[in-house]
């Protein structure tokens, strides 16, 4: 293994645990603590998702830095799972929890002072036209009230979502995407699925090759007329699909949408839940194209690892809430509140969402290097610090490279780099967004070599090579 110390330029990194991670960098991780956890939590639970590939036991982290139970430090690409977007256990994050902990932890859903701090600060954030909010402790049940919401407002229950966009895990929000046998045995009546434009898997294309935003939406018209009953309360997407592989559409696709939903009295809801809270460097992904949703959902990273959600409809939808009965047993309560009030100061006091421009142009013209450098790399793209590497066994007929991205992940652990989520064959990044660009060459190095390991172990070639030391 490369010393990937001589990465870094100007040979020190402002924090002593990412000093301290990049000195065990290359030495193999110790593992008898974490060994005897994992014994007794997996007697009682099953490993599964990421931990199936490598159940680390982790136990304190510090920005983009996770030590584990033995002390090893890693390099989390990941925050967490999109979550962490200040990095792990931010300072102010942590005291305003801290301190609202020791004052008041639940009122049901009474008004508090730091909930009504936090409820004007997020409305400002949104623009001001989004500016009922209703707190939840998870994504999934927002989304819920989301659907309840739209069916309420328009007085229709037919629900329309996108091809591979993920929503949550309870019946609702699992009927909004694919469904499986342990979430079926079918999808529930009222809820549709269409295709959206993927621009490296593109369902329909004009006769220059290139997609054609304008077949996807002819489609959806014909799909409402001919395949529901015309009671169609919403289209449900994520702007910028999280879960799916990072799918940035083509600039024209939302405001299209947007002009269809109006002119059929569809409401346009939005799922920010994993690509909000100022990640791809806006409040709300949509804003990149100047959408604004009827309904639109926060989570993750809007408490910066706090259990939180919102659901957030504009004024002129106000009405229809207290006829969902939207509150909850944890939404709202004064520690979610505190936290979130204090990742929204942090975001504007320190510029991250700035910074998460900045971080993801330069990791995504890395990710490009990478790509240059890797036949197996099929496609990569980003928007902000919301990135995504797509693995293919052959770039002409991009064929899915199944076994690619956990393989990657492994390697990758080995090296100590959690390098985001991997996925079927692709693989999700999302760093902090205030991370430092000598990390991100880390980062960049390790992920270049683990995926020549997966390479030779493929019969495939590929690397960066000397360019590997280099920022």
């Amino acid at each position: 293994m490369p010393d990937f110390r001589d990465i870094k330029t100007d040979g020190a990194w402002s924090s002593a645990e990412e000093e301290a991670f990049v000195r065990t960098l290359g030495k193999p991780a110790k593992e008898a603590v974490s060994r005897a956890i994992r014994e007794r939590g997996y007697r009682h639970t099953s490993c599964h998702g990421r931990a199936g590939i490598n159940p680390l036991v982790f136990e304190s982290g510090q920005g983009s830095i996770l030590k584990d139970a033995d002390g090893n430090r890693y390099l989390d690409l990941g925050s967490g799972i999109y979550v962490t977007n200040l990095g792990h256990a931010h300072p102010k994050v942590s005291e305003a929890i801290s301190r609202q902990a020791k004052a008041l932890m639940n009122c049901h859903d009474y008004m508090t002072p730091v909930k009504a701090a936090f409820l004007e600060r997020l409305s400002g954030c949104l623009g001001g036209d989004l500016n009922n909010i209703h707190l939840y402790d998870n994504g999934t049940t927002a989304v819920e009230f989301a659907i309840r919401a739209a069916r309420t407002i328009t007085g229709r229950h037919e629900v329309i979502s996108f091809f591979s966009d993920h929503h949550g895990k309870t019946y609702g929000s699992a009927a909004l995407g694919r469904i499986t046998p342990s979430n079926g045995p079918a999808r529930p009546s009222g809820f549709h699925l269409v295709p959206r434009p993927d621009p490296y898997r593109p369902v329909w294309t004009g006769q220059d090759g290139k997609i054609d935003t304008d077949a996807y939406i002819a489609f959806y018209e014909q799909y409402m007329k001919e395949a529901t009953t015309g009671l169609v309360a919403a289209f449900v997407l994520e702007p910028i699909q999280g879960w799916g592989g990072t799918i940035i559409p083509p600039d024209d696709f939302l405001p299209k949408l947007a002009h269809l939903c109006r002119s059929r009295g569809v409401l346009l809801v939005t799922d920010e839940i994993l690509a909000g809270s100022g990640r791809t460097g806006k409040w709300l992904s949509a804003d990149w194209w100047g959408v604004r949703p009827d309904i639109t959902v926060l989570g993750k990273g809007l408490g910066n690892g706090f259990p939180m959600s919102a659901l957030v409809v504009k004024e002129e939808h106000a009405w229809a809430l207290p006829k969902i009965a939207p509150s909850t047993t944890f939404g709202g309560n004064p520690m979610a509140c505190a936290a979130g009030l204090a990742t929204i100061r942090a975001i504007e006091e320190e510029g991250a969402m700035e910074l998460a421009v900045e971080n993801g142009k330069y990791l995504l013209e890395r990710l490009e290097e990478l790509k240059e450098a890797h036949p197996m790399i099929g496609d990569v793209r980003g928007r902000g610090c919301l990135l995504g590497i797509e693995f293919v066994w052959d770039r002409e007929t991009k064929k899915p490279f199944i076994e690619a991205a956990s393989e990657v992940y492994a390697e990758c652990l080995k090296r100590k780099l959690i390098p985001g989520v991997p996925v079927v064959h692709l693989l999700r990044l999302a760093p902090q967004l205030t991370i430092d660009r000598e990390m991100i060459g880390t980062a960049v190095a390790i992920l270049d070599e683990s995926i020549e390991r997966v390479e030779e172990k493929f019969g495939m070639k590929g690397g960066l090579g000397d360019r590997r030391a280099t920022v």
